[in-house]
């Protein structure tokens, strides 16, 4: 058995809705609590001690650096009022993304913002420029918090304002029309409301520039707590358009630009709407009687429902995206979980599809009034590529493609669909080399995510490819209470339907089994955020179906997860304990609950970010340290955690690339993969 770091046990009784928990890690939610730092320094010692005399972590860290180390860039911005570009780079050994500007296309691009001259764990998390170009606002956040600070700068010369605004998470949504000031978000501090809502309560501002945060206007409000508001000026500057919302439903209002009358298009709160502007016409996107999403259109002067007219009706499968460019209305399809793009006109009359270079997901973007139409196209086996698309001919011309070092015409993907334990069709991706052999023993990579309206969408990446190299498989299944297939899709996997996610999960590993694709030796399983929880829950419920699990940054005590931060949002989601008939389905499938007396159960690797601005740290800790007391099986239980990171990993290139080694290393290892010749 493995010698674990000491972790005490502080019985903490709590009696909800007539039944008794113990929970003998409560002290490890303190995260500021030095006993618990300690604690996480033992832990990561302790994993460390290990992944570092791995031989596949050094290939991975090698073979990162050499093949996922490639110039990148964005499209090109443009602004309304300026012949001004603007466009992100990131040079191969660059850590960080950089912002170039110009002062037109046919100027040669400086260097604007180099977030690599900032301290290490500081990255630039929004930029907005002025309408003519002549200022800049943009967003500096530390460790991957989330919680960004905003900075006000002069582009021609650099120089930076005094000015300072009210709050924390700060983000700005749009400068007035004239340069003097500008609206944006933020949270309030702590001890402007009761401890832990700070999380809560986002307000709108006006901000002018030259003045103290102290004058800043309040526009909007969230009147309840997990609400969130948002405040923005449209692209013409006739309108400003305000948004309030909690997951899956909000509203919208109008106001003609300094008129002070505010005009409801939708504030009932019974679903979602989308809302774009063009020509003094709303077009609305909305699931409201419609899971896949329809379109509907009236005029600015006539907002409200009474006055819709429908557009675009609902299709077989979803709207998944929806943009006004260059006049024309693109709508992008989710079919079955690959990308269409339907062109129509403004009045809903159908033009064309966009011809993609192979199947797999997509985007469009670009200007409502004019100017370049940009789509960007990747599949498991094509690399994220920039497309400038030409509308006449219906062609796409690659305005930027990575030099990507790897083979990868020995990768192919399908597509099948098995039956889940309720006989519902789930879909799923397998990408492998073309000459696998079927023999039951393949190493097998099945990742999930499965809750949220999120869909798991083809898409490229270099690990993978590596993992490939090494001769494994790649699984992506598409579960339940992702966005897929719209919004009953999604309502199927979440509050008291949640078991159906693991159900479509454990089904899928089953069918892989089946199929000889590989073994319970040979399986891991991987998943992060809701996609953890799936992972904790697949462990503590079928811990004889894989060797090895990854469970990443993920939410795993169901009973006390809406206590922290801004957790209590997913109620929405995934329902509340503290209601009676919520609680008893919850505690059904909360991996912390469910870990068993004298089970084995698989190799597992729990990874959380300290500034992990979404998941508490607490929930890696607690079931890391309840694995690791009733495991009685030979496999090891690790924790990760992790300085400089947040929700979505490391801030910089290297300790992202030393992550995923880590992390992959680990995997590997567990699943008798060796390091490729």
């Amino acid at each position: 058995m493995y010698k674990y770091p000491n972790t005490r046990k502080e019985a903490v009784k709590d009696v909800l809705h007539g039944v008794e928990l113990v929970d003998n890690y409560r002290w490890l939610e303190d995260n500021n609590s030095e006993e618990v730092k300690a604690w996480d320094k033992a832990q990561n010692d302790f994993t460390k001690e290990y992944t570092s005399k791995l031989p596949q972590n050094e290939w991975l860290f090698h073979k990162l650096n050499e093949n996922a180390k490639y110039d990148q860039v964005s499209s090109l911005r443009t602004l309304r009022k300026s012949d001004r570009i603007f466009q992100s780079q990131k040079k191969k050994d660059e850590e960080k993304w950089v912002l170039y500007t110009a002062d037109n296309s046919e100027a040669e691009m400086r260097i604007l913002i180099n977030p690599n001259d900032w301290a290490e764990d500081e990255t630039l998390a929004f930029w907005v420029p002025t309408q003519d170009g002549t200022m800049l606002a943009y967003g500096v956040a530390k460790g991957g918090n989330e919680a960004p600070v905003i900075k006000i700068m002069d582009i021609a010369d650099g120089n930076h304002h005094s000015d300072t605004v009210k709050g924390w998470k700060q983000y700005i949504t749009s400068w007035l029309p004239d340069n003097s000031g500008f609206y944006y978000v933020s949270n309030p501090l702590k001890g402007e409301v009761p401890a832990g809502e700070e999380f809560y309560w986002r307000k709108v501002y006006l901000h002018k520039l030259g003045t103290d945060s102290s004058e800043d206007i309040e526009i909007f409000k969230d009147d309840v707590k997990e609400t969130w508001c948002s405040v923005s000026l449209s692209h013409d500057n006739k309108y400003l358009f305000y948004n309030k919302g909690v997951f899956y439903k909000n509203a919208v209002w109008i106001e003609e630009f300094n008129s002070g009358n505010k005009m409801a298009v939708s504030d009932d709160f019974d679903c979602e709407y989308g809302v774009y502007y063009f020509e003094d016409k709303l077009y609305i996107v909305t699931n409201k009687n419609a899971p896949n999403r329809k379109v509907f259109v009236t005029s600015t002067a006539n907002p409200g429902k009474e006055n819709w007219k429908e557009l675009i009706p609902e299709k077989k499968f979803k709207i998944d995206s929806f943009a006004i460019i260059n006049g024309k209305l693109y709508v992008t399809y989710m079919k079955n979980v690959q990308t269409e793009i339907r062109i129509y006109e403004l009045d809903g009359t159908f033009i064309k599809n966009i011809a993609l270079p192979d199947t797999g997901a997509a985007s469009v973007w670009g200007k409502p009034d004019g100017g370049t139409i940009w789509v960007w196209f990747s599949s498991f086996t094509y690399p994220g590529t920039t497309f400038e698309y030409n509308f006449d001919s219906n062609k796409l011309e690659v305005f930027f493609q990575p030099d990507i070092k790897i083979d990868y015409s020995n990768m192919t993907t399908k597509q099948i669909w098995y039956k889940s334990k309720d006989g519902t069709e789930i879909p799923m991706f397998i990408i492998h080399n073309k000459d696998i052999v079927l023999n039951g023993n393949n190493p097998t990579q099945l990742y999930g995510y499965g809750g949220f309206n999120v869909s798991l969408e083809p898409g490229f990446s270099t690990s993978k490819a590596l993992w490939l190299q090494a001769g494994g498989v790649y699984v992506v299944a598409n579960l339940r209470g992702g966005g897929e297939f719209g919004e009953e899709w999604h309502r199927a996997g979440m509050h008291d339907k949640k078991q159906n996610v693991f159900d479509d999960f454990i089904a899928a590993a089953e069918w892989l089994i089946e199929n000889k694709y590989t073994c319970p030796e040979k399986l891991a399983v991987h998943g992060g955020s809701n996609g953890g929880l799936l992972i904790g829950a697949i462990v503590t419920q079928r811990p004889d179906l894989m060797k090895a699990a990854l469970c990443a940054v993920p939410l795993l005590d169901m009973i006390r997860y809406h206590h922290s931060s801004i957790a209590n949002i997913w109620t929405e989601e995934y329902g509340n304990a503290d209601n009676p008939e919520q609680f008893e389905y919850i505690l059904k499938y909360s991996p912390y609950h469910n870990v068993r007396d004298n089970e084995k159960y698989p190799a597992t690797m729990i990874t959380t970010g300290i500034n992990d601005a979404r998941v508490d740290p607490f929930h890696a800790r607690k079931l890391t340290a309840l694995l690791q007391e009733k495991n009685t099986s030979d496999n090891p239980i690790y924790l990760l955690v992790k300085d400089s990171s947040g929700h979505g990993g490391g801030t910089t290139q290297t300790i992202m690339f030393k992550q995923h080694a880590e992390e992959m290393a680990f995997v590997m290892d567990q699943l008798g993969m060796t390091v490729p010749e």
